[in-house]
């Protein structure tokens, strides 16, 4: 008899996911510990790991169809069985394949470079390893195989060290230039056609979340503007003693935006009723500073989180900052990374933006915007004009949970600390 594969709950907060790609097709065979699909959920994609050993007799549930948690996507039997859709609940809603389930390879990997970027952990190691012995799933190792890779130079991302498909292709040396090709038009203008563009899992939530707390928490809105001269140079000084200590590992650089890290942390300290979260009949005050930070991807923005941040030196949030970057961009986050912040900080400067107010990530009670740090004419105490380089911050509030006052005194200290950057560190 058949066993019946559902859809996992993968979050505290997922209610059903996508089925991104099928990594084994109809027929296959499936031993324990295979992963034969890739399930976007409301946060990350993940990997859909089997334990029963068999073969893969249905696809229930198509390429791109959204199935609630708890329903059924696969059937695994014996040799020869057959399987009736009709003998389970599959939901009304599931959209059909574009083709047959049973797919070549060729097709399940044009679905899965719809979803792939390229990762910026791939390393090598110089280590001589018996490539039978390497954890690797049986697409995976087949691909490398197909294009001369060897299993050994890569770092597998999926369960235990697993390398997947995506690992093989990120180990190509002209991937970067191929992927950009293929999003230029056959004219070479690079106009995008119009068309119809199907809304992701996590396009989905994330418009469902953003309009919640926009509708239920009254937002306010307060703006500030920073000189940040004295914080650029201090960047500078302790970038230099950094590079200059190096003893071989990789050099660390502290961004600007590791600094405002910092800094809003430390305002938190100094201002603690505005690390809190709206609770319905309670307001939690939070004992910890677990910041979240906005990283942009293809298909909308991911929050993850640095935790304890309040105990930890700028070095240690600059190299969490970067490894949960890469992450997020390689889709790699783990729901626990994004969950439970206390306070959230999204950064447009680097485009250019002067100002801007984000929405709150509820329950949070603010979210600080950081806008583009411009050189302009300021007046001194002493009638003076000298050149100074100003940021402008902006700070969205709920007010159910905090009040107008609050806000202000928590951006008047993160003014003053930006302002004197060495109270960073006291």
């Amino acid at each position: 008899m058949a066993t019946i594969i559902d859809m996992p709950k993968l979050s505290d907060t997922m209610t059903e996911g996508t089925v991104a790609n099928w990594l084994k097709n109809e027929g296959d065979r499936i031993e324990s510990g295979d992963v034969i699909a890739e399930i976007e959920t409301d946060k990350a994609t993940m990997e859909l790991e089997t334990f029963e050993d068999g073969i893969l007799i249905k696809q229930i549930a198509a390429t791109g169809s959204q199935i609630p948690v708890g329903s059924p996507i696969a059937a695994i039997g014996e040799e020869g069985e057959t399987f009736d859709v009709a003998e389970v609940n599959a939901p009304a809603s599931q959209a059909q394949p574009d083709s047959s389930p049973e797919h070549s390879e060729n097709s399940s990997s044009q679905d899965e470079n719809q979803n792939f970027e390229s990762d910026p952990n791939i390393g090598t190691t110089s280590e001589n390893f018996d490539s039978s012995r390497i954890k690797a799933s049986p697409l995976a190792r087949k691909l490398a195989q197909q294009k001369g890779i060897d299993l050994s130079s890569i770092i597998g991302t999926g369960p235990n060290g697993r390398i997947l498909k995506k690992d093989v292709l990120g180990a190509e040396s002209n991937q970067s230039g191929e992927i950009a090709q293929s999003q230029i038009g056959s004219a070479g203008t690079g106009i995008a056609k119009a068309e119809d563009i199907p809304v992701s899992q996590m396009r989905s939530v994330i418009a469902k979340r953003l309009q919640e707390s926009k509708t239920n928490a009254p937002h306010f809105y307060l703006e500030s503007e920073i000189e940040v001269g004295p914080l650029l140079e201090l960047r500078k000084e302790l970038n230099t003693e950094l590079a200059e200590s190096s003893t071989g590992q990789p050099e660390l650089k502290i961004s600007v935006n590791d600094f405002v890290l910092k800094a809003a942390t430390e305002a938190l300290r100094r201002v603690p009723a505005m690390n809190r979260s709206w609770g319905g009949k309670t307001i939690r005050q939070h004992a910890t500073v677990d910041i979240a930070f906005g990283v942009a991807i293809e298909d909308g923005l991911l929050t993850p989180v640095i935790r304890n941040a309040e105990a930890k030196p700028i070095t240690t949030i600059a190299a969490e900052a970067k490894e949960l970057i890469g992450k997020a961009r390689s889709k790699k986050l783990s729901p626990d990374e994004m969950a439970n912040s206390t306070f959230t900080v999204t950064n447009l400067g680097m485009f250019g933006v002067k100002g801007f107010y984000g929405i709150i990530n509820t329950p949070n009670a603010g979210i600080l915007s950081v806008g583009t740090t411009v050189a302009r004419p300021v007046v001194r105490d002493n009638g003076s004009i000298e050149a100074a380089q100003i940021m402008n911050i902006g700070l969205s509030c709920d007010h159910r949970v905090v009040d107008g006052v609050v806000g202000a005194q928590y951006l008047q200290a993160i003014k003053k600390i930006i302002e004197q950057p060495a109270l960073m560190f006291i």
